[in-house]
């Protein structure tokens, strides 16, 4: 299973960036899909999540101005970025929770992308 990240790039304040991670391999389903994004100096942290039937949780950071959806029959999920800060200046990483064939839950990460946004 690989997980397979695009979007980012660099941007001005209030500006906006969309994200797309597309999970591809041999499993059985997909449960929650989430962004995470790591500023320099700083730790991870979750910026949004969705579960299997669609529900939302939002970092108090970014509600109002990013959201999350997925494609299930396309084992996908998408992250706009809307009026942007400088402060969202991170690498994004999607993150999914994905049910093997052998009926296993794991984690898996995609490779990281870069947004910057200018002041």
């Amino acid at each position: 299973v690989q997980l397979q990240a695009s979007g980012g790039g660099l941007v001005q304040a209030g500006g906006s960036l969309d994200h797309t991670c597309v999970a591809s391999g041999e499993f059985y389903n997909i449960n929650n899909m989430a962004w995470y994004r790591q500023a320099p100096g700083k730790q991870r942290e979750l910026v949004a999540t969705i579960t299997r039937g669609g529900n939302r949780d939002f970092a108090d950071s970014v509600k109002g101005r990013f959201s999350i959806s997925r494609d299930n029959g396309k084992d996908t999920v998408y992250l706009k970025m809307d009026s942007l800060k400088p402060e969202d200046t991170a690498v994004y990483y999607c993150n999914m929770e994905i049910t093997g064939v052998e009926f296993i839950q794991k984690n898996y990460w995609g490779k990281g992308t870069q947004v910057t946004v200018s002041s």
